[in-house]
């Protein structure tokens, strides 16, 4: 009845403002993927390895933001933090308007500067948390599920959109990149305070985070979500530097490879982020860790892709023809959608595990398993959340070192990502589908008298 008579509406026009904010944070995140192509044709004297780096650093930051991120909502009210976490936005959008005008800027600081595009990292974290104590569990997972979706949705549309910005009228305008943000910025913070609402029900569970950390499970999730999230947030930095890198070698200027990589870098988040709901559809009919264990093998495909074409590319002299570079792209663009499916699919097994845990508890009441599946639910999605884009640091260090090494191409930057998407296939089966295999087969050959509980 509370629900029907006014709380639903309620939770709506919050979830509205929550995802323009979150939206936000993950374009300013993404922010200096776009900018640091188009850095060497502004006059800024950068190495490769000094590039791969100012896209690494706000994915660092981004990720261990999110651990005190989670916490503030019940500290300080989901309306208040969503405001604050929202003008801090403006950090990171201002000081790169100022900084890409000035090509004489040491790298120290232009990596202290990149590094602030961390903040928007952190919103997905408190964003999440806020939202999940405005809806009962039966539209959850739908509104966390949107939430998320509307996030990510922000590192395909900011490639999209802000290389055509800054290219408007003669010259490129690199200024523009963090101005036009601005009054976006301004507006979230302004919609989150005449639209959003702080509960005072909301509470900090810092137990069930410590309480979390002990179980397997949660460092086998989180491993697994660096290879699904940490994929998609850290190819989503490095896809449109990787295709420049090509087409630098095919003899265009810095300014015509970063336009060419441009107009094809922001389809792969784009269809990433489009893709995640699915992967908690498919896992919600066939089983989160099946789908989980196809998305890996599908991966693995995927990186064979990129790993045949860099090997071919390696053999020969000169730049990548027009099919390896189509291999490029289609193994790239192949690895976002599994990625997306595989962040929808891991999420969905997160609440599974703990069911099953508290089952276990024969001494507990319904309520209290479910009440402890809920709160040790929420701390693991909190937990992999933050481990998972650590993923994205990985991908963006292993593919400078490829770089820099003797080879001087991504070839072995692949050979490693192929490696790990083989060892989260083989983790998930292992950990989710042999063990219950095999559980299921003993409870068959058992009488029927037998409790097969465990």
């Amino acid at each position: 009845a509370f629900w029907e008579g006014g709380a639903r509406a309620v939770a709506h026009r919050n979830l509205r403002w929550s995802v323009l904010a979150e939206f936000l944070g993950f374009c300013v995140w993404a922010l200096w993927s776009v900018v640091v192509p188009q850095l060497p044709a502004a006059g800024f004297a950068l190495t490769l390895d000094q590039q791969f780096w100012l896209i690494a650093v706000p994915s660092l930051v981004g990720a261990f933001l999110r651990v005190p991120y989670t916490f503030m909502v019940p500290l300080v009210g989901g309306r208040n933090w969503t405001i604050i976490s929202a003008l801090l936005l403006l950090l990171p959008t201002l000081s790169l308007a100022w900084v890409v005008g000035r090509p004489e800027t040491p790298f120290a600081l232009l990596l202290g500067i990149a590094a602030l595009a961390g903040f928007g990292g952190g919103n997905f974290a408190s964003s999440m948390t806020n939202i999940s104590f405005f809806f009962p569990e039966a539209e959850k997972g739908k509104a966390l599920g949107l939430n998320a979706a509307g996030g990510n949705l922000g590192t395909g549309i900011v490639q999209l959109v802000v290389p055509a910005v800054i290219a408007i009228g003669a010259g490129i305008h690199l200024e523009r990149a963090g101005l036009l943000f601005v009054p976006l910025v301004l507006l979230a913070a302004l919609g989150a305070w005449r639209g959003m609402d702080n509960l005072s029900t909301a509470r900090s569970d810092h137990r069930s985070w410590a309480k979390a950390a002990t179980h397997p499970h949660t460092w086998i999730i989180s491993f697994l979500y660096i290879g699904t999230f940490g994929s998609f947030i850290g190819f989503s930095f490095a896809f449109g530097q990787v295709l420049q890198i090509n087409f630098l070698a095919g003899g265009a200027t810095a300014a015509a490879a970063s336009l060419h990589a441009a107009q094809i870098s922001f389809l792969g988040p784009l269809l990433g982020s489009i893709s995640r709901p699915f992967g908690g559809k498919l896992a919600d009919r066939i089983g989160g860790g099946k789908i989980t264990l196809y998305v890996f093998v599908a991966m693995i495909f995927a990186a064979g892709i990129l790993v045949t074409a860099g090997m071919l590319d390696d053999a020969m002299k000169g730049a990548p023809t027009g099919s390896q570079m189509t291999a490029y792209v289609a193994g790239f663009i192949l690895l976002f959608i599994l990625s997306g499916l595989g962040n929808g699919s891991t999420y969905k097994m997160i609440p599974s595990i703990f069911e099953a845990k508290a089952a276990d508890h024969d001494e507990w009441s319904r309520e209290e398993k479910a009440a402890w599946s809920r709160r040790m639910s929420g701390a693991l999605i909190g937990f992999a959340g933050a481990v998972g884009a650590l993923g994205g640091v990985f991908i963006n260090i292993v593919l400078r070192a490829s770089y820099v090494s003797d080879a001087k191409s991504a070839t072995n930057a692949f050979w490693v990502f192929l490696g790990f998407y083989v060892v989260c296939a083989f983790v998930t089966w292992f950990v989710f589908l042999r063990i219950s295999a095999v559980t299921s087969k003993v409870a068959d050959e058992l009488p029927e008298s037998v409790p097969t509980t465990a």
